[in-house]
């Protein structure tokens, strides 16, 4: 028995060395800085996929920067020209979020992304596969409402998505306005767990709201 609670004991100690680990904080730190500038230099997104899978695969038990690797292939697709590599891509992106996913069960953060994914593969051919992926879509943004109330992404990805639908099929401003204006008041008084825990999407949501207010 003793020997057991030792072993837990040396075991949390190791989770909580690790996840202090100043190196890895600044790893962190210093890739995501760099997100930001990769929306007007896409393939600065692999790069930064790349870097943050070496960072995952060094530190194996913190699901952070597989969680970055898949956003940042995913938010490279998002930006191609074609939608003829989308479904390699999320392939890829969708390997690491499991990863991310299988150190953290439940994880608002996650299911956004997830939501993300199916709709990047939707794109490829959206009559056909909006079904299939748009319900996908649609049921990891409630998950990720659930999980986490305080959390504006998925309200803001929700309002995206209406953004860009017609409006004969429920789409456009109109209904998406609604789910855009939650996100910016969730925006306000969002904290991150972190300084490395996402906190993306502030200016975008503010800039979806512009273009709807125009």
């Amino acid at each position: 028995m003793k020997k057991i609670i030792i072993l837990s004991i040396f075991i949390t100690s190791s989770f909580i060395t690790l996840a202090q680990n100043p190196r890895y904080i600044e790893a962190m730190k210093k890739n995501i800085a760099m997100m930001d500038s990769a929306y007007s230099k896409p393939d600065l997104f692999v790069s930064l996929a790349n870097n943050f899978e070496r960072i995952a695969e060094k530190e194996k038990t913190q699901w952070l920067p597989y969680y970055y690797a898949s956003l940042c292939k995913i938010n490279n697709g998002f930006m191609q020209k074609s939608t003829n590599d989308n479904d390699v891509i999320a392939d890829a992106a969708d390997l690491l979020l499991q990863k991310a996913d299988s150190l953290s069960l439940n994880n608002s953060e996650i299911s956004c992304t997830k939501s993300m994914l199916a709709t990047l593969r939707m794109l490829v051919n959206p009559q056909q596969r909006y079904f299939k992926f748009g319900a996908i879509a649609d049921k990891e943004m409630a998950n990720a409402i659930t999980q986490d109330a305080t959390n504006p992404r998925p309200h803001m990805l929700k309002g995206q998505n209406l953004k860009g639908t017609p409006e004969q099929f429920g789409g456009g401003c109109k209904t998406a306005k609604q789910h855009l204006q939650t996100a910016n008041e969730k925006f306000v008084t969002f904290k991150p767990s972190s300084d490395i825990s996402p906190s993306w999407g502030k200016s975008y949501c503010q800039k979806l709201l512009n273009e709807c207010n125009q």
